[in-house]
């Protein structure tokens, strides 16, 4: 599988950074690096924008907002430095960073740059050599890792004070609810429909813990000699202290399997329903097996994850309508959108868990 390591390209227009005063930057701040400096850009991601650095032979990772962001809170980029310092030392799979700029006037944002951890990342597709075996163990891998995170001792990674976890799934809801408004630019009943129906739904809250926010197959990296084995977490920018089973929903929203609609999984964010994945029940016994934590509600947070993942969308569909950014990726966004607002209020019909 090596050759489907996660590789970097050509930045993209319009989203260079200035290399003279990055330079400048990482001489006073890494002075043991040497050598001319190079940078290009991953490929993946909607949000954040990450960057290989190329300093002669060593390599390292730059995060910055995007361009003309306009949710400053999803983008702070020295509140995940934070997260990053604290979860190094005590989670294995979180990146070791290496130095931070507030500074936004050099290279116009504020930014990070951490360690490169090499490896598979799993995007639309699986490698072609990957069974339906070899799949499924990889799926188990995701869960227990996810697991793993929310037994995250908080206190030792100096990061009790990153959230406040009381009334944590009422803000949520509140909060994505009023993003949607913001970020509309469209009518969409659906989406309008779940929004109602979550706020009038709430369970209660089943605890505490670190929480990811986008835990998914698309921001970990795995061993590529070994691909059930996970190397790297990445994208913490949504890390908080709240709710576990909002952090599992969330993956539950990006998961798609074989009998969903169509329309569904032309949409899907990735291989989930490659031959050999898990289904979402599977996914939800795993976690359950793994953490110790009962698994009620989960029509609840299945469908939170589904809001929140469509009011995403819609923020980053939002910048491209508003010509904030020329991507092409994001030019049909507004059709995923729907088609997550319209298997969300399925499920609600059913009254349960696709």
């Amino acid at each position: 599988m090596t050759a489907a390591i996660d590789q970097p390209r050509a930045v993209r227009a319009g989203e260079e950074l200035p290399l003279a005063a990055l330079d400048a930057w990482l001489a006073q701040a890494l002075p043991q690096l040497h050598g001319p400096l190079s940078v290009e850009q991953f490929p993946g991601g909607y949000s954040n924008l990450t960057y290989l650095l190329r300093k002669g032979d060593d390599e390292l990772v730059l995060r910055r907002p995007p361009f003309f962001a306009q949710v400053k809170s999803g983008h702070d980029m020295a509140r995940e430095f934070k997260v990053l310092h604290g979860l190094a030392p005590v989670y294995p799979p979180a990146p070791r960073p290496l130095g931070q700029c507030t500074d936004a006037s050099v290279i116009g944002a504020p930014f990070y740059v951490m360690e490169r951890r090499r490896g598979l990342v799993l995007r639309r597709k699986l490698p072609a050599d990957t069974s339906p075996e070899r799949f499924g163990a990889m799926c188990q891998a995701l869960v227990d890792q996810l697991a793993a995170l929310h037994a995250v001792d908080v206190d030792a990674a100096g990061l009790h004070e990153l959230g406040k976890p009381q009334g944590y799934v009422a803000r949520q809801v509140a909060g994505w609810t009023e993003r949607w408004q913001r970020a509309r630019t469209d009518e969409v009943p659906e989406i309008e429909a779940l929004a109602t129906w979550l706020q009038q739904h709430q369970p209660r809250e089943s605890g505490a813990s670190l929480i990811h926010n986008d835990f998914k197959f698309d921001n970990v990296v795995l061993d590529p000699d070994d691909p059930t084995r996970v190397v790297a977490v990445l994208d913490w920018e949504m890390c908080t202290l709240g709710d576990p089973l909002l952090d599992l929903g969330t993956t539950l929203g990006y998961w798609v399997q074989p009998d969903d609609p169509p329309e569904l999984l032309a949409a899907a964010f990735g291989p989930t329903a490659s031959p050999g994945g898990w289904g979402r029940r599977r996914v939800v016994e795993r976690y359950a097996q793994r953490s110790g934590r009962a698994v009620d509600d989960m029509l609840f947070y299945y469908a939170m994850g589904l809001l929140k993942i469509a009011v995403i969308v819609q923020q980053i569909y939002f910048r491209w309508r508003h010509g904030h950014t020329q991507d092409p990726r994001f030019a049909t966004l507004d059709r995923v959108v729907v088609v997550l607002g319209r298997t969300a209020v399925r499920a609600l019909e059913r009254g349960a868990m696709p």
